[in-house]
């Protein structure tokens, strides 16, 4: 029988702000320390009344294209998967996060930023055992040319496969069996990304008001516009990362195989639903 670890929260309540990436707006954030099996609990406390959006209540929503949203009770707060990357990555079970506005803010375009707040809150360690999902038979989604498959395995690992028509990126594979140490090391720095001919396009759709050179890769066929490459596959990496987080909208981390191809948050959150209606005795009664 496996021996799961203890539940974490954070050390002491931590504030930070930051310029939102789709919209453009000056965020504040609090994140502060909650109970063992309170779960992850967002609160727009920019909003007249109290709506708390607790992930793993199946909040996640189809909003708009390029991003995971969460809404409950007409309260909605967007891109929120490199945070969420971020918790998971510290294996963070419990924590309130309040956020004066609709998105959170984009640091620098990946979890590590996020992740540097969290660290310097500290993780503390709680008195009950973590939840997982330990899938037990094959799931499987697809749209077109994108699927993820997800089959029993005694840990959790990542196979991504991209395929951009742009030859600074092209095709592109990454495996890894994350920890909390690997995650920091390989996935966290990884950048949001989009192609430079693009770029015009989704900003005239009100896409990456916020964007700059610092926080997002434009890629054109020669490689990143203005900036260098953390990794020389940023892109697929940076892919993990938006996996990751999006998967710990399930409120606990999941114990399987996951093999990716081509896909994006919509493909994602229908992955997010699949494990949630297979397994959502357990998660309910987390």
């Amino acid at each position: 029988m496996t021996v799961l670890p203890n539940q974490k929260t954070i050390g002491k309540e931590i504030r930070f702000r930051g310029r939102s990436l789709q919209g453009g707006k000056n965020i504040e954030v609090a994140c502060k320390p909650s109970r063992v099996g309170s779960g992850i609990v967002f609160l727009r406390n920019d909003l007249p009344y109290e709506a708390p959006i607790r992930v793993g209540d199946l909040v996640i929503t189809d909003g708009p294209a390029r991003r995971s949203t969460i809404v409950f009770n007409g309260a909605s707060i967007q891109t929120v998967e490199h945070f969420l990357a971020a918790l998971w990555g510290l294996e963070i079970d419990n924590i309130v996060v309040e956020v004066r506005g609709a998105e959170l803010p984009a640091l620098d375009g990946s979890a590590a930023g996020f992740l540097n707040v969290l660290k310097e809150a500290g993780v503390e360690e709680q008195t009950s055992a973590r939840h997982i999902i330990k899938i037990d038979e094959t799931l499987s989604v697809q749209d077109k040319t994108s699927s993820i498959t997800i089959v029993p395995a005694e840990k959790f690992s990542i196979l991504y496969r991209i395929d951009y028509d742009c030859p600074a990126i092209g095709r592109e594979e990454f495996e890894i069996e994350p920890d909390r140490d690997s995650f920091e090391r390989e996935i966290a720095p990884a950048r949001t990304f989009c192609l430079k001919k693009e770029a015009e396009a989704l900003l005239a759709a009100g896409f990456g008001q916020g964007a700059t050179l610092e926080n997002t890769l434009v890629m054109d066929d020669s490689g990143p516009v203005g900036t260098t490459l953390r990794f020389s596959n940023e892109p697929v990496r940076h892919k993990i990362l938006d996996l990751i987080g999006d998967l710990y909208l399930l409120g606990m981390p999941i114990v399987g195989k996951v093999t990716a191809e081509r896909s994006g948050h919509s493909l994602n959150a229908k992955m997010v639903r699949k494990i949630y209606e297979k397994y959502s005795e357990k998660i309910k009664a987390a």
